[in-house]
């Protein structure tokens, strides 16, 4: 719901340019996919004490890296991807910019929601995956379209 809330708020920009409801499935899908990824590190260095409190902030930034570094990577293929499909100048960059939002954002809810979960004493392998995947849809739907709306100038 809150997902599609967010949607809600840019319906006026998904009727004006059809791309934009067409990709932001992959910002949001990719997001998701990324933070699975992170989640299930997470939750396995929790459970073998490998990530604790007095290392979390060090596997926080190195989290960080990895998603800044695949949101690069993600953000050039799929840039090039939707500038060749739809053949709208700028929609690569959009695309590419909420990506790489996307992909960090995605880091740290795969990091910080399980530490957290472990902090209030449940456990982060039964819970983390709805948090996370709410997190990157939101993120995903939200920055794609808010930096089209900028980018565009659409109303």
């Amino acid at each position: 719901f809150l997902a599609s809330s967010v949607l809600g708020l840019f319906q006026e920009q998904l009727q004006g340019m059809v791309a934009l409801a067409v990709l932001a499935p992959i910002v949001a899908s990719q997001g998701g996919s990324a933070t699975t990824q992170t989640t299930t590190v997470a939750v396995r260095a929790l459970a073998t004490r490998e990530l604790s409190a007095a290392n979390a902030s060090r596997v926080l930034m190195r989290e960080l890296m990895v998603g800044l570094f695949n949101g690069l990577a993600f953000a050039v293929i799929t840039g090039v991807a939707a500038y060749a499909w739809f053949k709208v100048p700028g929609l690569g960059v959009v695309i590419g910019l909420a990506m790489i939002c996307n992909l960090i954002a995605a880091a740290l809810g795969g990091i910080l929601i399980p530490l957290g979960l472990h902090r209030l004493g449940r456990d982060p392998a039964v819970a983390s995956s709805p948090f996370v995947t709410t997190v990157t849809d939101i993120v995903g739907f939200f920055s794609f379209l808010a930096i089209a709306t900028l980018w565009f100038g659409l109303k």
